[in-house]
This record gives structure tokens, sequence and C-alpha cells, in this order.
């Protein structure tokens, strides 16, 4: 593993994470959006921001297939998404942590499976 690039990752990861919860509170408390699908489009936001920042600073990638490398991108987040919400709720209703703790918690688990596997298959060298 490239402890360069995982520090970069993370570095990316946490302009998307300042995206994602920007506009997940925009949705929810402001336009009064169900917490989760407020969730979903912080979700969306933050990682078309974060595709394009790994793509070119975090693995120095030129790949002119940008449509399909997007659009593993776009599925490896969607699987991390999936295991976010899930464990997201479950500790929620499981434990009643507020909302925006228990979603820094899951964001950091999700962390290793988004750099695993887009180290692995969308950016592999």
């Amino acid at each position: 593993m490239d402890i360069l690039k995982f520090f970069k990752f993370g570095f990316v990861g946490f302009s998307g994470l300042i995206i994602d919860f920007g506009i997940t509170w925009i949705c929810k408390e402001k336009l009064k959006l169900n917490k989760y699908l407020a969730n979903g489009f912080g979700f969306l936001f933050g990682v078309t921001n974060n595709y394009f920042l790994n793509k070119y600073f975090t693995f120095d990638n030129h790949n002119e297939e940008i449509g399909f490398q997007f659009l593993s991108f776009l599925i490896i987040a969607i699987i991390g998404f999936s295991i976010n919400t899930g464990f997201l709720y479950s500790l929620q209703k499981k434990t009643k942590i507020n909302f925006y703790v228990c979603k820094i918690i899951v964001t950091v688990l999700v962390f290793v499976w988004n750099f695993g596997a887009n180290s692995f298959y969308t950016f592999k060298s």
C-alpha cells in the first residue's frame, strides 16, 4: 500500500465529507427533507467531488475513459454508501447516539472499503 496515496485519499475524503455533511445539513435542516434522503444527496455531491480529486490528485490517473472509470468509482461508492446507510441506521436506532456522531463513525469505517476498492480496481496502475 502506498502510504502517501492513503493520506491523499483521506484528504480528498475529508473535502468530500465537508461537502457531504454540508449538503446533508442543508437538505435535512433547511429543506426539511427526510434525514436518509438528505444523506443520499450529501453522498452524491461528495462522491462527485471525490472522484475528480482522487483521479488527478491522489492517483495521478490520466485514463481517458472517464465515463467507465466514474461508473466504477460510483459503484464502489454506492456499495460504500449502502454499508454506510445500513450501519448508520442500525447504530442510531440501537444506541440512540446523535445522528451526526453516528455518521462520523460509519464514515470512518467505510473509508477503508473505499480506499481499498478504488486502489485495486478503479485507479489501478
